[in-house]
C-alpha cells in the first residue's frame, strides 16, 4: 500500500536522523522536485529529478550532523496528497563542532507513494551564519 504524504514525512525525518541520504532520495519520484524559495545566491533554488537530489543530498551528513527534530506540526490539507510541516532541527556543523538549530517550514506533494515536490523553506541569513562558522539558532 503506498504511503501517504504524512507517512512520507515522517520516514523522510527519521531517515535524516539515521543519515540514510540514499533512502531520502529514493522517497522521491524519479522526476520528484525540492524547491529551496529562499535560497542564497550561488545556491541552488530548485533540483529536479533524483540524480540532482542526489548530487546535492548525499553528502549532506558531512556537512550537518542532525541529532534531532523537535516541534514538529503535520497540518493537512483540503487535498490529500499535500501536507505543510513545521518542525526544529538541531544538531552540530560538522567542519567546527558548534551547534546547529533551525526551523523549517516544508510543503511536501506526495504520488503513489513518492514524493514529487518538496519546498523547503528556511532562514538564509542562519544558513550564512552558518557556513561562515558562527552560532545559528533561529
Amino acid at each position: 500500500m503506498p504511503r501517504t504524504t504524512v507517512q512520507l514525512f515522517h520516514h523522510a525525518i527519521d531517515l535524516l536522523l539515521t543519515k540514510d541520504m540514499a533512502g531520502f532520495i529514493e522517497l522521491f519520484a524519479s522526476d520528484g522536485v525540492m524547491e529551496f524559495p529562499f535560497a542564497p545566491a550561488g545556491q541552488p533554488n530548485r533540483l529536479a529529478g533524483r540524480a540532482e537530489l542526489h548530487d546535492y543530498l548525499i553528502d549532506y551528513p558531512n556537512i550537518l550532523d542532525i541529532r534531532e527534530f523537535t516541534d514538529v506540526t503535520v497540518h493537512e490539507t483540503v487535498d490529500p496528497a499535500v501536507v505543510v510541516t513545521e518542525f526544529t532541527a538541531a544538531g552540530v556543523v560538522v567542519a567546527t563542532g558548534r551547534p546547529y538549530q533551525l526551523r523549517y517550514i516544508a510543503v511536501l506533494t506526495g504520488r503513489d507513494g513518492h514524493l514529487v515536490h518538496y519546498r523547503d523553506y528556511w532562514n538564509p541569513q542562519a544558513a550564512q551564519e552558518l557556513l561562515n562558522g558562527g552560532l545559528v539558532q533561529s
